[in-house]
């Protein structure tokens, strides 16, 4: 007997079918016969996906810097799936390993690979932070927790050093079997085309369509040279729009040029939830709506390859046997309008809006689901 059976649920390729739930795996897929100990309609209640993953946000609630509680940034906005993106190195992921535990929504790690984490914006200008031994012990000690390694490669993170911090995270994900890295560009030094050539396949850039002038695209708008031949290696690309990471103009004439982002992800923490311009990961999949991509585009983002780019195999698909984590969501036609980054708005038509969220087969209704009482949870 199945725990749960969600009828006509709604797919984002407008196929309709029903999914099986037991013991907080997808037991089935398609038309689904048999008992089960709870039956629920999605009839007329929305879009149904795997459930929605944030591959870079900051909720180490201590972190004297960027921080915020997981459930706020997760369940709550829909998201079943958060990875902290380098709050926390070496000396405090224990702590930030035995808070999640208290979290509804799953939460992974990407290590800063400098060991202090966060606790200042200059955690790279010091080269005896970064600790391959400490990077290490700490990976071995969360393997199922930390899943990539995080370096910050902007003027006022790394300082003086330049691109030696990068050089140096690259010679930890060697030691660590290949973790994805994380690495995040801002203003130079150093320079995007230093970083770039350094970057391997399975890498990712964060704040890809910044606006500042360290950017991925040149002046004359073309796709830097350096970063092409890294897109071409394999290294992803991933939005990480954050309070000062995400440019509507670099986005727009980037995707017009086929440049799509890997992972769709939102930087996102307390001050720039509540005050913006992030708000939410929804919030954030919505600005894409409006400069170019499709609704599947913008789900596979935070689905299917925000799974695949941290090897979460277990997540970020409909199939049997995969985590009962899901989203319900609806595409809401109404005019909106939105901020980037650099304070500039564009009048959208529609947007994307969570309205619950399934987590190891457990739901949670978010305050858009009360608001339109989409079912009684």
């Amino acid at each position: 007997m199945f725990d749960l059976i969600l009828r006509q649920a709604r797919l984002v390729d407008e196929r309709i079918v029903d999914i099986a739930i037991q013991d907080g795996k997808i037991a089935a897929l398609g038309e689904v016969t048999g008992p089960a100990r709870e039956e629920i309609s999605l009839a007329n209640k929305g879009y149904i996906s795997a459930g929605w993953i944030d591959s870079h946000v900051h909720c180490y609630p201590k972190s004297p810097i960027y921080h915020d509680e997981p459930d706020s940034v997760g369940v709550a906005s829909g998201v079943t799936t958060v990875i902290d993106a380098g709050s926390t190195g070496a000396d405090d992921v224990d702590d930030f390993y035995q808070l999640t535990r208290a979290a509804t929504t799953q939460v992974y790690a990407l290590l800063n690979i400098s060991r202090v984490g966060l606790i200042a914006q200059n955690e790279l200008a010091d080269m005896s932070h970064i600790d391959a031994e400490a990077a290490a012990a700490a990976v071995k000690r969360f393997p199922d927790f930390i899943v990539g390694l995080k370096a910050r490669m902007s003027s006022s993170v790394v300082g003086e050093n330049g691109v030696a911090p990068l050089a140096r995270a690259k010679a930890i994900q060697k030691e660590t079997g290949g973790l994805p890295l994380m690495v995040h560009i801002g203003n130079n030094p150093p320079n995007l085309d230093e970083i770039a050539e350094l970057l391997t396949s399975g890498d990712i850039i964060t704040h890809c369509y910044n606006g500042k002038p360290n950017r991925i695209l040149t002046p004359e708008g073309q796709l830097r040279a350096t970063v092409k031949q890294a897109l071409a290696r394999g290294v992803r690309l991933d939005v990480g729009h954050g309070t000062a990471s995400f440019s509507f103009a670099v986005a727009e004439k980037a995707i017009a040029m086929g440049i799509l982002p890997q992972t769709i992800s939102s930087d996102i923490y307390c001050k720039n939830r509540i005050n913006g311009p992030v708000h939410s990961l929804a919030a954030v999949m919505s600005k894409f709506l409006v400069v170019g991509m499709t609704l599947p585009q913008i789900i596979d983002c935070v689905t299917l390859h925000a799974a695949e780019g941290l090897h979460l195999s277990h997540k970020g698909r409909l199939e049997v046997g995969a985590d009962a984590d899901l989203t319900l969501f609806t595409l809401q036609h109404q005019p909106v309008l939105m901020t980037d980054a650099e304070n500039q708005t564009l009048q959208a038509e529609q947007q994307i809006l969570p309205l619950a969220a399934m987590r190891a087969g457990k739901w949670f209704t978010t305050e858009q689901g009360k608001a339109e009482h989409v079912f009684n949870l």
